[in-house]
């Protein structure tokens, strides 16, 4: 075998190992793997590093970071700001980053909408009046029938007849006047059936609650001179822990339940959480609220944006809450009047209602004595009259100021609020 060079090769490159070596260390009797051993390891020292000096050169490859996936994981619709990557260019937009805000809502899906309440339409409301009154166990009528129905009447029985009509809050005068027609008609007719001594005592009670007073709501748009629609403007006034608030977003309901659109204004602006109440009565029905974003603005400012965003809005009703402060007379006279003469550059005032607790009793007619002065009253509503004994709050009050019942609350519910029917009123006191 001729050895005249031996060449092995090596990652693409010929290595040469001279043949006088190899001859050297066969004659000397190494043995052949020794030698082949040796020679590898010589070949290896000579192999070039991988430095990248032979190469070729390496391609540029575009790398995707993950963190460029992150708006795919999060529907809230927050941005995720992906930083550059060490090493690797500007990268362009993403197909996925630029399709992430598609991930909120699948294809196809309707965005979800509020779910508003259908409140009860006024009809079914009168009803419900004669009801509680005859389940709230008033003596006004129970009593007097209980008397009434007596063989014989002494003064002893006229004088509990006065008692009664006293403890329900009926009044001095009006109890007089209610004494002097049944001891007439009792005498001169000589009244004994139950029958007929019930239909005496409820056309008296009829009478002094008077059925002929306008108990109308004034909830309809009018037209100004130039033609301008005007929505129906209700100032509701109140002290503070009669239910005014509460009273306003059952009024509402039966606005909206006559299908009356209406805007609310929070002119309330003193009380705590008094916008947040009236807001979210509102956004029940889906009303919108007026309101300032501070506790303690003024509050003829809020009616004024209240009553305009009604006006431009052209809604029908724009019902405005104000602030229940007994403290200073002069200081409420001041703000009612401010807030009247405010709304009035932009809409009449339709209805100043005042809302009273009828469980009061002397104290409710005192606070109307004071807002009757101050507020130019054209209606009342009288809350919680179907827990209390005292019906003759009713014909005490409209005495007292000169201005009907308008509403009466009948309940926690939030439609228990209705139109006061004089006769349901009656006929629910003598059932």
């Amino acid at each position: 075998m001729v050895v005249g060079s031996r060449r092995r090769l090596v990652r693409g490159q010929t290595v040469r190992v001279s043949s006088d070596a190899l001859t050297t260390l066969l004659a000397a009797g190494v043995p052949i793997a020794l030698v082949a051993a040796v020679v590898t390891l010589f070949v290896s020292r000579r192999r070039p590093r991988d430095d990248g000096s032979t190469s070729a050169p390496t391609p540029t490859i575009e790398h995707v970071p993950t963190q460029a996936t992150a708006p795919d994981d999060d529907a809230s619709g927050v941005a995720v700001e992906v930083p550059p990557t060490a090493g690797v260019g500007t990268l362009e937009t993403l197909p996925e980053q630029a399709e992430a805000p598609l991930a909120e809502s699948a294809p196809g899906e309707a965005p979800d909408l509020p779910v508003l309440d259908v409140p009860a339409p006024a009809a079914g409301r009168l009803a419900r009046l004669r009801d509680r009154l005859s389940r709230s166990g008033s003596p006004l009528g129970t009593r007097l029938l209980a008397v009434l129905s007596r063989d014989h009447l002494s003064e002893d029985d006229w004088d509990e007849l006065e008692e009664t009509l006293l403890l329900a809050d009926v009044g001095p005068g009006p109890t007089g006047e209610l004494i002097d027609a049944l001891r007439t008609r009792v005498r001169v007719d000589g009244l004994r059936d139950p029958a007929q001594v019930k239909a005496l005592l409820r056309a008296q009670l009829l009478e002094l609650v008077d059925p002929s007073l306008d108990r109308s709501l004034h909830t309809s748009p009018t037209v100004a001179d130039d033609g301008t629609r005007m929505p129906a403007v209700l100032l509701v006034v109140g002290v503070n822990g009669t239910g005014k608030t509460t009273t306003i977003g059952k009024l509402t309901r039966l606005l909206v339940g006559e299908q009356q659109s209406v805007v609310l204004g929070a002119a309330d602006t003193f009380r705590a959480a008094a916008a947040d109440q009236l807001e979210t009565w509102g956004s029940r029905v889906g009303v919108p609220t007026v309101r300032s974003d501070r506790d303690g603005a003024d509050p003829a400012s809020v009616a004024f944006e209240a009553v305009r965003t009604g006006k431009q809005a052209q809604v029908d009703v724009v019902v405005v809450d104000t602030a229940g402060r007994l403290q200073n007379k002069a200081g409420l006279m001041d703000e009612l009047g401010k807030i009247t003469r405010v709304i009035g550059k932009e809409a009449p005032l339709s209805e100043v209602l005042l809302v009273l607790d009828a469980t009061t009793g002397q104290n409710g007619l005192n606070q109307a004595r004071v807002f009757g002065e101050v507020a130019g009253i054209t209606g009342i509503v009288l809350t919680k009259l179907d827990g209390t004994a005292k019906g003759g709050i009713v014909v005490a009050v409209q005495r007292e100021l000169g201005v009907p019942v308008k509403l009466v609350g009948l309940g926690e519910g939030p439609d228990d609020l209705a139109p006061f029917d004089p006769e349901a009123f009656v006929d629910g006191l003598l059932q």
